[in-house]
């Protein structure tokens, strides 16, 4: 597929109002509320910086979590992050489109940057709706006047069609940024290369994203294998009628995910041998990890995947020719419980298939543990796992689309 779309090369930037919207979504420690790994807005940085050196008057937008969830909170921190990976002030309002921001914007100076608040705080931002609706909603409507052109970097976010990020594009004349163009010249390269046996491993917490990629892949072909881990793997166990207990399940259901079971059980069947669902578990018992059989999981919390699971997995792995991974196999970040993402992560480095390792967790261990046979690792789990399952990416599109509507 062709990248028909404006780039940063194709603008004239001095003392320009530039809307640039980036991901710097970044783990968060739950117990202290301090940035854990800032990985994604060391990326972002390049472009935002590139945009300062040229003389833009540079307005970011950003989102870090999502409303309910103990890491959903302002960006200040991500802006003080900012301002020393880029060794320049980034200023930081904590209003996304009313008066106090627009002010702010009106007083940006060429070569300024300035961070507006998370906008995730703003109710509309979470709704999915068609891209024509979003450039009508209340924060596209306030700021589009207030700049010359929107730039799209954020790839980890350009499956969601959400109104920062496919509104814009519909309003002004657009362009990607270098991390968006990077990201998607690589992928686009792999879906065009691949090489089988084609395997996913798909694991974390974003379960329905997980569930849409495995029925996608599979039913149109281009995947051999989906190896699950991580509560991906604990809902298609349920799925496959194993007793993962009450501890378990009530996760499950507190996370509004009762459906994915259904769905999952469906896809086992449909797809007999194609889905590889873990042998054993490991949980914490007294502090202390503890592997048990799937089917003798205690009603304690599933923390990772087994020893016999790690050993299977990683044989398919290492049979690949093509390899995509998304998400963490557990809790990784615990003590005892990082030895399945670690080993995973291992058997695709080692593996002389090609390679690509979403975005998020799984790349911020990757990075930890500064592996270099790994052919890609994306900034965007969801993002980069829907456009190798073929789907459209809505924010990549509305750039195509701008780059028809406003010739530059």
């Amino acid at each position: 597929m062709s990248l028909d779309f404006y780039t940063i090369d194709d603008l004239e930037l001095k003392d320009k109002a530039v809307l640039v919207r980036v991901d710097v979504n970044s783990p968060v420690d739950p117990n202290t509320g301090l940035i854990l790994d800032d990985t994604r807005i060391r990326l972002h940085a390049e472009t935002i910086a590139e945009l300062s050196l040229k003389g833009a008057r540079t307005v970011v937008l950003a989102h870090q979590s999502r409303p309910g969830k103990d890491d959903f909170t302002t960006l200040k921190q991500h802006s003080e992050a900012l301002s020393a990976i880029l060794d320049k002030p980034v200023k930081y309002v904590d209003d996304i489109f009313g008066s106090n921001a627009r002010e702010h914007i009106s007083a940006l100076k060429s070569g300024e940057i300035l961070l507006l608040e998370n906008v995730r705080f703003y109710s509309e931002e979470i709704l999915k709706r068609d891209p024509d609706l979003q450039a009508e909603t209340h924060m596209v409507r306030k700021l589009s006047p207030m700049v010359d052109y929107f730039i799209n970097d954020a790839f980890a976010a350009a499956h969601r069609s959400q109104p920062s990020l496919v509104g814009f594009a519909l309003k002004l004349p657009s362009a990607a940024g270098r991390v968006m163009e990077r990201e998607l010249k690589a992928l686009y390269s792999a879906v065009n290369n691949v090489e089988r046996p084609c395997v996913y491993v798909l694991g974390g917490v974003k379960v329905d994203d997980s569930i849409t990629i495995t029925e996608n892949v599979l039913r149109n072909g281009s995947a051999d294998f989906i190896l699950t881990t991580g509560l991906v793997a604990n809902i298609f166990l349920w799925g496959a009628g194993t007793d993962i207990k009450k501890t378990n399940k009530e996760f499950i259901k507190n996370k509004d995910y009762c459906d994915c079971v259904k769905k999952c059980k469906s896809l086992l069947k449909e797809f007999e041998g194609k889905i590889i669902i873990p042998k054993d578990v490991a949980v914490s018992v007294d502090n202390m990890r503890e592997e048990f059989s799937v089917k003798k999981i205690p009603d304690l919390p599933i923390y990772d995947i087994g020893t016999e699971t790690i050993k299977e997995y990683a044989k398919i792995i290492r049979s690949a020719r093509t390899l995509f991974a998304n998400g963490p196999a557990g809790v990784f970040e615990q003590d005892g419980f990082s030895i399945g993402t670690e080993d995973i992560l291992n058997a695709i480095a080692s593996s002389s298939g090609f390679s690509i390792i979403g975005g998020g967790h799984l790349a911020a261990a990757a990075n930890q543990m500064g592996l270099s046979g790994i052919s890609h690792i994306s900034s965007g789990g969801g993002a980069s796992i829907s456009l190798l399952a073929g789907e459209k990416l809505p924010a990549v599109e509305v750039l195509r689309q701008a780059k028809v509507v406003y010739k530059l």
